[in-house]
C-alpha cells in the first residue's frame, strides 16, 4: 500500500492505536528546555518516579539566557530560577545539559541538529511550538504542552490523534535575494495562519530539493505559523552529508544500517494527501510583515493591502494596522526603523550571518538603528569568527552576542520598547511578542541587514544593485 513520508514516519512509531482515539506514539528524541520543564520535572517528583529514558533526553538553557555577560549571575530572579531548576532537575535524572557557557549550548533547535540528535525518521518533541523546525531532516518533530512534556520524561510516549497530510510544491527558481525566510512567509502570506490547521506538511517541489539544509529548518520552523502540526521534508544526500560524523548519529556498522531505512524515507509515487497546494517560486520576492500575525505579510516593493482586499474580519485587520500606526495603501518601503534582530530558531544559523554580513560588508549601522545580532548556539558563534564574518560585523559597527533566544521572545533582557519598530528574523510578531507595546516586522536576514544600514525598510536588491554597479 503506498504511503506518504508522514504516515511512513508516524506509523512505524504507533505503540497503540486507540479506536475513535488517539494513537499512542513512541518517542525517539526529546528536547527540553528552562521554560517548560520545571512543573513536569515536580509532577515526577510527586508521583516518585525517573525519567524512563534519560539518554533520549536532551537539555539546553536558551529562552530566559542573558546575550550578554553570560559569565556572571543571570540578574532576573524569575529566569536565575528556571536556569537552576533545569540544571537540578537534568542532574537528578541523569540527563545530559548544556546551560551557559557549554561548549554545546545554545536554542533548543539549533544545538539538536548539530549535535545529530535530529536524525530522518525518528519521532521529535519539546515544550517549545518551533520544534518543527526538525522535520527538514524528515522527521515527525512537534511541539508539546507541559503535562505532555510529563508524559514523555515518565513514559517516552505520547498520546496524539494523527493529523491529515498536506503536500505544499514550490516549483520553479527563486528570484534575486529571495531566501528560504521569504518562501516560508510567502506561503503563510498564501494560506493564512490558519489554512494548515489539522495538518501536517510535506514540502516538495524543486525549491526545496535545491535549498540548503537550513533553508529547511528555517522553512520547517515556520510550519506552525500557518496553523500546522508541522512540517517536513525528504531525506536525501544533502541531509545524510549534514549529519554525518556528528556525535549522536549512528557510526560505522549502525550508520549503515540507519542509511537502508533512510533511504525508504520519502512519499510514494501514488501516496494519497488529503490536500495538495503549489505555487510558483517566480511569484516570490523578499517579504515583509505589516501586521500583527505571520500571515500578514507582503512583498517588500508592494504596499499594504486595502481591508476590503483581505479575507477575514476588517475590523480585525484596522485593529492590527492601529496598534502598528500604518494606514492601508501605504508603502512598506522607507517605513522607518528602530532595532533590527539577527537570530532566533528561526534564522540564527551561520547561513543567516552570512547572507547579513553580504549585505553590511563595506557600509556602516545606520545610527537611528539599535542591532542584536545573536547567535544560535556557541558553535555558530565560532563558525562567525573562524569565517571572518565578526571582522565585517565590527568594521560595520556592529557587536555580537552571546547566544540564546534573544529578543524573538520578552523572556529575557532583550525586549522592543514600545511604539518602536524592529526587523526581526524570528518567527512571531503578536502584539507584544517582543515586548510590551513593540512592532515587528518579520524578514528575512537580507531584508535586516538592509535596513540595519539604511535605517529604514529597503528592499535588499536595492543595495545588491549598488555593488554590481560599483
Amino acid at each position: 500500500m503506498s504511503k506518504t513520508l508522514f504516515d511512513k514516519v508516524w506509523d512505524s512509531h504507533v505503540v497503540k492505536h486507540i479506536d475513535n482515539g488517539p494513537d499512542v506514539l513512541f518517542i525517539d528524541r526529546h528536547l527540553v528546555h528552562e521554560v517548560t520543564s520545571p512543573v513536569a520535572f515536580l509532577g515526577l517528583k510527586n508521583r516518585g518516579i525517573k525519567v524512563l529514558y534519560p539518554e533520549r533526553t536532551f537539555a539546553t538553557a536558551d529562552h530566559n539566557t542573558p546575550t550578554r555577560n553570560q559569565h556572571l549571575p543571570v540578574k532576573d530572579p524569575l529566569s536565575a530560577n528556571q536556569l537552576r531548576a533545569l540544571e537540578e532537575n537534568a542532574n537528578a535524572h541523569n540527563i545530559p545539559y548544556w546551560g551557559l557557557g557549554h561548549e554545546k549550548n545554545g536554542i533548543v533547535h539549533v544545538i539538536g541538529p548539530e549535535n545529530g540528535i535530529t536524525v530522518p525518521g525518528a519521532t521529535i518533541v519539546c515544550g517549545d511550538s518551533h520544534t518543527s523546525t526538525h522535520g527538514a531532516f524528515g522527521a515527525i518533530a512537534f511541539g508539546i504542552g507541559t503535562s505532555e512534556v510529563e508524559m514523555v520524561l515518565s513514559t517516552q510516549c505520547i498520546m496524539q490523534p494523527k493529523p491529515k497530510r498536506l503536500r505544499i510544491n514550490v516549483n520553479g527558481e527563486l528570484n534575486k535575494a529571495v531566501t528560504p525566510k521569504d518562501v516560508a512567509l510567502f506561503i503563510i502570506s498564501k494560506l493564512s495562519t490558519s489554512g494548515a490547521t489539522g495538518y501536517f506538511v510535506e514540502y516538495a517541489g524543486e525549491v526545496f530539493k535545491n535549498m540548503s539544509m537550513e533553508g529547511r529548518m528555517t522553512v520547517c520552523n515556520l510550519s506552525i505559523e500557518m496553523g500546522a502540526r508541522g512540517g517536513m521534508i525528504a531525506p536525501d544526500e544533502k541531509t545524510f552529508e549534514y549529519i554525518k560524523g556528528r556525535e549522536y548519529t549512528p557510526k560505522g556498522k549502525d550508520w549503515d544500517a540507519a542509511m537502508e531505512y533512510w533511504k525508504t524515507l520519502y512519499s510514494d509515487e501514488d501516496a494519497v494527501f488529503d490536500k495538495e497546494v503549489t505555487f510558483d517560486a517566480n511569484e516570490i520576492e523578499p517579504m515583509i510583515t505589516f501586521g500583527t500575525n505571520p500571515g500578514m505579510g507582503i512583498g517588500i516593493s508592494k504596499d499594504i493591502p486595502l481591508a476590503e482586499t483581505i479575507d477575514g474580519s476588517p475590523a480585525t485587520y484596522k485593529k492590527s494596522l492601529e496598534y502598528m500606526d500604518y494606514n492601508e495603501g501605504e508603502a512598506m518601503v522607507g517605513k522607518p526603523v528602530d532595532f533590527v534582530f539577527l537570530g532566533s530558531c528561526t534564522n540564527g544559523r551561520i547561513e543567516d550571518f552570512r547572507a547579513f554580513a553580504s549585505i553590511i560588508k563595506g557600509r556602516k549601522k545606520a545610527d537611528n538603528v539599535t542591532a542584536w545580532l545573536v547567535p544560535g548556539s556557541h558553535k555558530v558563534e565560532e563558525a562567525i569568527k573562524n569565517e571572518g564574518i565578526l571582522n565585517v560585523l565590527t568594521e560595520a559597527g556592529f557587536e555580537l552576542r552571546e547566544p540564546g533566544c534573544s529578543a524573538c521572545l520578552a523572556m529575557n533582557d532583550d525586549k522592543i520598547p514600545a511604539g518602536k519598530y524592529a526587523v526581526s528574523t524570528s518567527n512571531r510578531n503578536f502584539e507584544g511578542r517582543q515586548g510590551p507595546g513593540a512592532r515587528t516586522l518579520l524578514a528575512s536576514p537580507l531584508v535586516a541587514a538592509a535596513a540595519a544600514v539604511t535605517g529604514k525598510v529597503t528592499d535588499p536588491r536595492e543595495l545588491m544593485q549598488e555593488e554590481v554597479l560599483a
